[in-house]
């Protein structure tokens, strides 16, 4: 019994370590999937992976469709089958992309929408700037510029695409009460190429042309470039939208006049990760959020272009504590696995002696009781017999003075019952005569032997290694084992027939001394 509890403690402790030891489980996985991959989604990208490290146990992953709608769906459900917590997701285009979505969010999967709708109302949440709103500001400042009048070409986004929608709904809106006309409108899709493409090979003439608005900043760059191939002279003003910091983004390019306007379209990458820990947590959240943003012209762009370089510079400082701590943390998992698997061969060295101590203590003990139980149930006759053939002379004295060394080393218990076989008789016949006394004591079991206390203790403990309460015990004990398989007499006849005064201390010591309680055995 002991050496199982000590088993099970030590088995428990291992698990501990061993829970202690594994790697921390990835709280949330979080899903990004993204249109394409260009500046603008890469700096939210890196917004969410930095705002990452300020929450523990979140992992993100990316895809980027590169501007193929079919591509995005099948990221969808592979981001889906890999077991995310969460989607956050820019649709490539509304309608096509719109059923990868709702498969997703009928799986139960939480799905944010950002910069992009959908056809659907299967969406936890949606985060956007107001595109509509963007396209009528810089359609309000393209009037202010031409004084209320003149030629622009529109340079449309990815058809289908609902900033694209918005933003040509939010420009003519704007215009429509001024006298400029919009001579030209041409289908891009968000990629400087496909602009450039588009202007080149446009076969009208673009020589009257005041002004190109063109639905995002790459856009607008490579119409410009497709102008200058075509030698259009003098060029006309170019507008975008995006207003990325950073190099070559839209805030540089209207500093230095590449552009003569853009409008700041957030990235929020912080926002859309907090958002979606927020509904992972089950903490309150909006379910549509409008991000707020700004014209960029060459008044502000300087000003708006060192705020973002100090905002990148901070970040690249926060990026560098962070790649140390994440240093200092590696070193300090290295070291608590070394300290914890020290404590597990620790663990296993005290298991060893535990189980060794255990094993003898055990194995020493059941030596003790065998040779109790072969005292206590020895026949008398065979005991005269053996004593009778121990007084045959035998072998004579010079036989008996060459046995060897090992024959002579025989155990103190094991000479002292060749010794003294009768009196372990005697001893037997005085207690069995006496086990349903409850009151009997060694001193009444001396004087029935005609010996002193002490020297029965003696000679008891001698001969069996035992004391001779001890014997007593077990005698009561075994005939209470006979009479419960060989008689009707419950527990409670039972214990008193064997000098038991309580049951219940008797139900105890038998189960110690057999493991098995007696209620097992009795069936009366």
């Amino acid at each position: 019994m002991k050496r199982r509890f000590f088993y099970r403690l030590f088995l428990l402790g291992m698990c501990l370590i061993m829970m202690a030891c594994s790697e921390k489980k990835r709280e949330y996985i979080i899903g990004v999937s993204q249109c394409s991959e260009d500046i603008w989604r890469s700096w939210q990208n890196s917004e969410m992976q930095m705002e990452s490290n300020f929450h523990e146990g979140v992992e993100l992953r990316f895809t980027a469709a590169n501007d193929d709608s079919q591509r995005q769906i099948q990221q969808i459900d592979s981001l889906v089958d890999s077991g995310i917590d969460l989607l956050i997701v820019a649709p490539n285009q509304r309608a096509s992309v719109t059923p990868a979505i709702n498969r997703a969010f009928d799986k139960g999967i939480p799905v944010i929408v950002f910069e992009r709708k959908t056809d659907s109302q299967k969406y936890t949440a949606f985060v956007s700037a107001d595109n509509y709103e963007m396209g009528h500001q810089m359609g309000g400042y393209i009037v202010i510029r031409l004084s209320g009048k003149g030629q622009v070409l529109e340079l449309l986004g990815l058809k289908g695409s609902s900033p694209a929608d918005d933003r040509h709904r939010g420009f003519r809106d704007a215009i429509n009460t001024s006298f400029i006309e919009v001579p030209i409108t041409l289908q891009g899709d968000w990629t400087e190429e496909k602009a450039y493409k588009e202007v080149k090979n446009y076969k009208g003439s673009l020589d009257d042309i005041d002004l190109v608005f063109a639905h995002n900043d790459r856009s607008a760059i490579g119409a410009r470039r497709a102008f200058i191939e075509r030698g259009v002279n003098p060029l006309p003003m170019f507008c975008g939208i995006d207003g990325l910091p950073g190099e070559n983004g839209g805030i540089q390019q209207v500093r230095d006049s590449l552009l003569e306007a853009s409008y700041i379209y957030p990235t929020r990458g912080d926002h859309l990760l907090k958002l979606a820990l927020d509904i992972l947590d089950g903490k309150e959240y909006q379910r549509e959020t409008v991000l707020t943003s700004a014209i960029v012209t060459h008044d502000n762009a300087n000003v708006l272009l060192l705020e973002s370089d100090e905002v990148l510079r901070q970040a690249q400082n926060l990026d560098k504590l962070q790649a140390k701590a994440k240093g200092y943390l590696e070193q300090l998992a290295a070291q608590r696995t070394i300290t914890l698997m020290a404590l597990i061969l620790l663990a296993l060295v005290i298991l060893v002696l535990v189980l060794f101590y255990l094993y003898h203590r055990g194995k020493a003990s059941a030596q003790r009781e065998r040779m109790v139980s072969n005292l206590w149930n020895i026949d008398a006759s065979e005991v005269v017999e053996h004593y009778n053939d121990e007084e045959t002379p035998q072998e004579s004295s010079d036989e008996k003075q060459t046995e060897n060394t090992s024959e002579k080393e025989e155990t103190d218990d094991a000479t002292e019952i060749k010794k003294e076989p009768l009196f372990i008789v005697r001893f037997k016949d005085v207690v069995e005569a006496r086990l349903s006394n409850s009151d009997i004591t060694v001193d009444d079991l001396a004087e029935a032997m005609n010996l002193s206390r002490v020297q029965l203790y003696r000679k008891v403990k001698a001969i069996s290694g035992s004391s001779p309460n001890e014997l007593l015990r077990t005698a009561r004990l075994n005939r209470a084992y006979q009479l419960l398989l060989t008689t009707d007499k419950n527990i409670s006849e039972v214990a008193y027939d064997v000098g038991f005064t309580a049951p219940s201390y008797f139900t105890k010591c038998f189960k110690d001394e057999f493991g098995v309680s007696p209620s097992d055995l009795n069936q009366g």
